[in-house]
């Protein structure tokens, strides 16, 4: 059930920005890249990559409840087949497969927008590179990709609250707390929190900080 503060933050949406279900710019994925990471449009093979890294309690449990934990051996590839990748070529997500370039044939997570009206994107990395700044460069080039390519004028992500790491990308990178409610999450049900930003509040974010990383 969503909490009264989320119920008023809907009449301020309605206000402020276009809403995510009507037309926007149809434009197909494309390879981006950052300081120190290619970021590849999702690909069939990815799967086998994503089954060995993704499987981690500390991946998942923050991530939402529709993801089955134990996570069941084999279910990456039909997902990437018959869910993700139909909806790529729909042109309703978008999917990058996240790689280091200084090791492009390593796989070390994902990240994903998504045409929803109060959550668009989405991404996980795996343990060994995480704390390193790496996503937070990812979600920088998708922000671009969302707001450039797509022309949207608004994204929105949901998080728990106790996802601390996850809270400090969207800090970083110029969001603003809207919402709160609880969602369902694999570890549970649990406090939660919906952030935003607009196209001119990111342009205004990166001309501020001299971001470049989605270019």
């Amino acid at each position: 059930m969503l909490t009264e503060s989320l119920l008023l933050t809907r009449q301020h949406a309605t206000r402020s920005s276009t809403n995510l279900s009507l037309c926007y710019r149809h434009s197909m994925i494309r390879p981006l890249q950052t300081e120190r990471l290619l970021l590849r449009p999702l690909q069939l093979d990815d799967a086998e990559s994503a089954e060995r890294l993704f499987p981690h309690w500390e991946i998942v449990k923050y991530l939402t409840a529709a993801i089955p934990w134990p996570f069941p051996k084999g279910l990456v590839l039909p997902q990437y087949r018959d869910v993700i990748l139909p909806a790529i070529e729909r042109g309703e997500e978008w999917h990058w497969s996240l790689r280091l370039k200084d090791s492009p044939d390593q796989m070390i997570g994902k990240v994903s927008l998504h045409v929803n009206e109060w959550d668009n994107r989405g991404y996980w990395l795996g343990l060994p590179w995480q704390r390193q700044g790496l996503m937070t460069e990812a979600v920088a080039a998708v922000n671009d990709f969302w707001f450039d390519d797509l022309d949207f004028s608004v994204l929105r992500a949901p998080k728990a609250v106790a996802n601390v790491a996850s809270r400090r990308i969207s800090e970083k990178t110029g969001m603003r707390l809207i919402a709160t409610l609880e969602r369902d999450y694999v570890s549970g049900r649990l406090p939660a929190e919906i952030w935003e930003i607009t196209a001119d509040e990111w342009l205004a974010w990166k001309k501020r900080s001299g971001n470049t990383t989605g270019i």
